[in-house]
């Protein structure tokens, strides 16, 4: 028998009410699920296994089953291909949305001699075996010069529709000595935007060196533009290191690597039809960035929804997820740290404001990584010494363990069932 409605409701309003807007949501927690070191976030294949894949910077892939048990042999371990060193290594991975189908997924990382530490993003298919690629299916999709060492961004990720998303540094260095960001010509600083199952055409401006089996969606903001390569989507970042979309809306969070003073993070909503420029190398957060000069007349900048001063010990931010997982009282809540002071946050938007929560939980990550998210959405921490965390708490289940039943819907607050 369904218990009354009102005390579905009032539970509801009490679990509401102890996650309020500038409040840390209760009873949240981090539970150890793995450790897999140099790991450079979680992905789920979305094809019903239940696995998690962990690419690590040194050029593995890693399957954790649908039992947790960490499997002994590699997805795919392309360490021999990689230069791994500093910010540089196996950076990015992403599943085909109709991998069940196709069994490809694609990975982002900087490659080893010739060519030393450029940028490729590369195809691969997976083995008869399920928990095995094959390694010979390698197919270049693009390569992508680099200035320097750092700041080759990295994550990718497939948008709500159906393209790929490559975000990638400025080429390094300090302050952009080459003016990457701001220049339509360049794809470093940027975020890129691709169609995996097209192909090139004729007229396209396509700017991916060594090009291979992809087209521009027609579109992208600058595919009409003269003197630009048709792959941006977006423009004036310095290191989107790692970036996320929100399953339930769409919308897009970019978390950006500052310079000197200020670490931000940008918000596209899933209604942008591309085409903003997020202000580095003349902007840093929302200041203007007194180590480089930019001349007039300024494009207009998109600024930041965030930012984080380096006086309060940040000096390089870890973007995740805005929450959209089984926690109830966590809905809606876009969860990022900082690499130097092993903080988490936790951020919503009311009354026309970003508001950031300072969460400890009973676990401090430390030398975090990434995040990732699986198929039901719960949030993965993973930090470069090993441990993967995964952030619970109280759940529908968990209600419905302690004699509840009835249908309950729980978004931002709660919906009366």
């Amino acid at each position: 028998m369904k218990k009354p409605m009102i005390t579905i409701l009032f539970l509801s309003l009490f679990l509401w009410l102890n996650s309020a807007i500038g409040q840390v949501p209760n009873g949240l927690y981090l539970t150890e699920v793995a450790n897999i070191p140099n790991n450079m976030g979680i992905r789920s294949a979305y094809d019903g296994s239940g696995r998690l894949f962990a690419a690590t910077q040194d050029g593995t892939i890693r399957i954790i089953d649908e039992n947790g048990q960490l499997l002994s042999t590699p997805f795919l371990d392309i360490s021999s291909l990689v230069r791994f060193n500093g910010e540089q290594g196996l950076l990015g991975l992403a599943f085909h949305p109709n991998y069940s189908q196709n069994g490809y997924f694609f990975i982002n990382y900087t490659k080893a001699s010739p060519n030393q530490g450029d940028t490729l993003i590369v195809r691969y298919q997976v083995s008869a075996n399920p928990d095995i690629a094959d390694p010979n299916s390698a197919v270049i999709l693009m390569r992508i010069e680099q200035d320097f060492g750092n700041h080759n961004g990295g994550n990718i990720l497939f948008g709500p529709d159906g393209y790929l998303y490559i975000g990638m540094g400025d080429g390094g260095s300090g302050n952009d000595p080459n003016h990457r960001a701001q220049d339509l010509t360049q794809l470093l600083g940027k975020m890129l935007r691709i169609d995996v199952d097209g192909s090139l055409q004729q007229d396209d401006e396509a700017c991916g060196l060594d090009a291979g089996p992809y087209g521009i969606p027609n579109d992208n903001p600058f595919v009409n533009s003269n003197n630009s390569c048709d792959e941006i989507w977006a423009s004036g970042l310095r290191n989107p290191w790692r970036w996320s979309f929100d399953r339930l809306t769409g919308d897009m969070y970019i978390a950006d690597v500052g310079q000197n003073k200020w670490e931000e993070v940008n918000f596209q909503p899933a209604s942008s039809s591309g085409g903003e420029n997020y202000g580095w190398r003349c902007r840093e957060g929302f200041h203007e960035n007194t180590g480089a000069t930019c001349t007039p007349p300024l494009p207009t900048f998109t600024d930041p929804i965030l930012e984080l001063a380096h006086t309060d010990g940040n000096c390089s931010i870890t973007g995740g997820y805005n929450y959209r997982g089984p926690i109830i009282n966590l809905q809606n809540h876009y969860i990022y740290t900082d690499w130097c002071k092993n903080q988490l946050w936790l951020a919503n938007y009311s009354q026309n404001q970003w508001l950031s929560m300072p969460w400890t939980a009973n676990i401090v990550p430390t030398g975090v990584t990434s995040f990732g998210e699986d198929h039901l959405g719960n949030v993965y921490i993973t930090s470069q010494n090993g441990p993967i965390y995964r952030i619970d708490g109280i759940t529908e289940d968990l209600i419905f363990a302690n004699g509840f039943e009835g249908d309950l819907i729980f978004l931002n607050g709660f919906e009366s069932p």
